[in-house]
């Protein structure tokens, strides 16, 4: 006779002892109002709301980058497709799901470009908060029996940075927002009896959107993924492996599709901006810098200790019971499905959520960060903060004075936190972390709404006239205006003129067009008409200077810059004096007319600028990974000699 128990067998017994113990002691006492807790829950959420409302839109405008995926828009709905500039395939947009969901909206509403991003931006942003807080609610509640408090949401929206992405035009919002509602339905299905199917395979469907929210993601969705599919599954119809089986699908069928799709059409495996900006680069000390630019000057680190603390506790007094496990739906050794147990629970996803955090910390400090203030850190600072976003507090029926001395330090130390928390956010929501002004330090890191709002003069920049009061754009206009011929536009020293190569002879009618070649892409390509190429020296529209070597001691996220006169050869104008810019050497346009015809180099950019035939598309497929790591070098004279071809320039002796 076996005298042996199983594991599920304990773990009925210990669910009905809880039972037994919470009867005896609702028993003992009389019954707690449950509409107090909810209402104190409710109320938390929607004056956390309110303030990050209120907050984000003091601050809102739009960022320069952001107004970078508006002109992709609009060439989508002009049928020139999901292009910067109409002809050329080059996806200048890091979020493929933020580029499709405003230009949903903007096709939905016809509503002006600017204000349908305002909108959206604002509204994912409050959702984010919503979905943060009522996930953290599900995890410590439920609400009906303890006092659901605001901590680390109120600490992430008291962050400047964090008030400023909220109607940047930038993806941070949907970055949030996808990152909370992940965390609410995992919480949901980690406390669930027995989860459903349709629930499950919703859930994989939302974690393999990651790579399509922004490339890192797929941290935070990957791991979701590798939780939900290792552990038990719902009891269904279908057996566990062909289930798991189902959930790989779900979740991989949009990313895949779009990468093939992706690497067909642009002849690359990531968006464009991962080559520009060499994403898979070390710039560990500048990392470094730009995590202290943003913890120094809030003092991010108090918050933080002082919620860790208050969430360990928590997590030891407010302990919630694992989910129920269908012995049935599984088969395998006791010790698997008790691991597979584990992994469907609270515990397992706090984990992940912080996991993935330092991951992508990590990552960040070895890129370098970024060059707008905070900006690359709030997803990690949001999903540290996920599982304190609201604090439990628990009174005994009798009040303060029915607190036991085992219970006291514990409740002392919630109260404490909580205070601590909206103290600190007093402090910091006031806080100017970089008074520079329009001034760039050594750092390369500026407070990026403010720097606009200095040059612009405008205290919400929303717009895209907003702008042509930065230096150089009303005179851009105007120099458009005035050659009808067209021609490539080069900025000079001043900001009131523009250098002008112009087309060669004859010149069609109706003229041959312009080609601005300037920093600003955002500005530059939202004030002129979609006709009007514009093209930047650091490659977020142009693969050409894209493809070029990273600078050592470049500005970050400003470390690519192609001279000039490659795009005198590449637009084809005039490249002789007196037209060429005085600044110009006519040996280096023939040198870079030479260096332009490796056989690498015009592979490339035929991978973007040649006709989609189907022949393409399978090319850029099989080429994709080659394309994206094949460099050139922006000296001319080096690129020749790296391509083994011959120098039209005779060397000096």
């Amino acid at each position: 006779m076996s005298l042996s128990i199983s594991s599920d067998e304990i773990a009925v017994a210990e669910k009905e002892k809880t039972g037994e113990r919470a009867a005896t002691e609702q028993s003992r006492s009389p019954a707690r109002p449950t509409w107090i807790p909810r209402a104190v829950f409710a109320g938390g959420i929607v004056a956390t709301v309110a303030l990050l409302a209120f907050g984000g839109w003091q601050r809102r405008w739009i960022a320069d980058d952001g107004l970078i995926v508006l002109r992709t828009v609009r060439n989508l709905l002009a049928g020139n497709g999901p292009v910067f500039n109409a002809g050329e395939r080059v996806e200048t947009n890091t979020s493929t799901a933020w580029t499709y969901i405003v230009w949903f909206f903007s096709w939905v509403t016809q509503a002006r470009l600017e204000y349908v991003v305002l909108g959206v931006a604002l509204t994912l942003s409050l959702l984010a908060l919503v979905f943060a807080m009522l996930g953290t609610g599900k995890l410590w509640g439920p609400a009906s029996s303890t006092l659901l408090l605001p901590a680390g949401a109120l600490a992430y929206i008291a962050v400047p940075p964090a008030r400023d992405y909220v109607t940047s035009g930038l993806e941070n919002c949907l970055v949030i927002c996808w990152i909370a509602l992940l965390w609410l339905l995992l919480i949901r299905w980690s406390k669930a009896e027995q989860p459903g199917v349709p629930g499950l395979l919703g859930l994989a469907f939302l974690a393999g959107l990651a790579p399509l929210i922004r490339p890192e993601m797929a941290v935070v969705g990957g791991l979701a993924l590798l939780l939900i599919f290792f552990a038990p599954m719902p009891a269904s119809r279908l057996r566990p492996w062909l289930l798991r089986g189902l959930v790989v699908a779900v979740a991989g069928a949009v990313p895949l599709c779009y990468q093939i799709w992706r690497m067909g059409y642009y002849g690359l495996p990531y968006p464009n901006t991962a080559v520009a900006k060499d994403a898979g680069g070390a710039k560990w000390g500048q990392g470094f810098t730009y995590l202290w630019d943003l913890a120094g000057p809030y003092y991010l680190y108090v918050p933080l200790a002082i919620l860790l603390i208050a969430g360990l506790v928590a997590a030891r007094v407010y302990r919630a019971e694992p989910a129920v496990v269908d012995s049935a739906a599984e088969h395998g050794p006791g010790r698997i499905r008790r691991l597979r147990a584990r992994l469907r629970t609270p515990a397992a996803v706090v984990t992940l959520v912080l996991c993935a955090a330092v991951i992508l910390t990590v990552y960040a400090l070895r890129v370098g960060g970024d060059f707008m203030h905070g900006r690359m850190l709030l997803p990690q600072l949001f999903l540290f903060l996920l599982p304190v976003a609201v604090l439990p507090l628990r009174l005994p029926e009798g009040g303060v004075r029915a607190l036991t001395r085992r219970d006291a330090p514990a409740f002392a130390l919630m109260v404490l936190a909580l205070v601590g928390t909206v103290v600190w956010a007093l402090l910091a929501s006031g806080t100017t972390a970089i008074k520079t002004g329009t001034k760039i330090n050594e750092s390369g890191i500026v407070d990026e709404r403010i720097y606009y709002v200095l040059n612009t003069g405008h205290d919400h920049p929303i717009r895209a006239e907003d702008y042509l009061d930065y230096a150089r754009m009303r005179p851009m206009v105007e120099t458009i205006e005035n050659t009808p011929d067209g021609g490539l536009l080069l900025n000079s020293p001043s900001f009131m003129f523009w250098y002008v190569a112009p087309p060669p002879m004859p010149i069609p009618p109706g003229g041959a067009g312009h080609t601005v070649y300037f920093l600003n892409l955002g500005m530059t390509s939202m004030n002129v008409p979609l006709d009007v190429r514009v093209i930047d020296p650091m490659g977020l529209a142009f693969p050409l200077a894209a493809h070029t070597e990273r600078l050592e001691d470049g500005r970050i996220g400003h470390d690519k810059s192609l001279y000039p006169d490659w795009v005198i050869v590449e637009t084809g104008m005039v490249d002789r004096k007196p037209w060429l810019p005085w600044y110009m050497d006519e040996d280096w346009v023939k040198q870079a007319h030479v260096a332009m015809s490796c056989p690498q180099t015009h592979a490339l950019m035929l991978s973007y600028k040649g006709p989609l035939t189907f022949e393409r598309f399978k090319h850029n497929l099989l080429h994709a990974f080659d394309f994206a790591s094949y460099r050139i070098d922006r000296v001319p004279e080096y690129e020749i000699q790296r391509c083994g071809l011959v120098d039209p320039v005779p060397p000096v002796r």
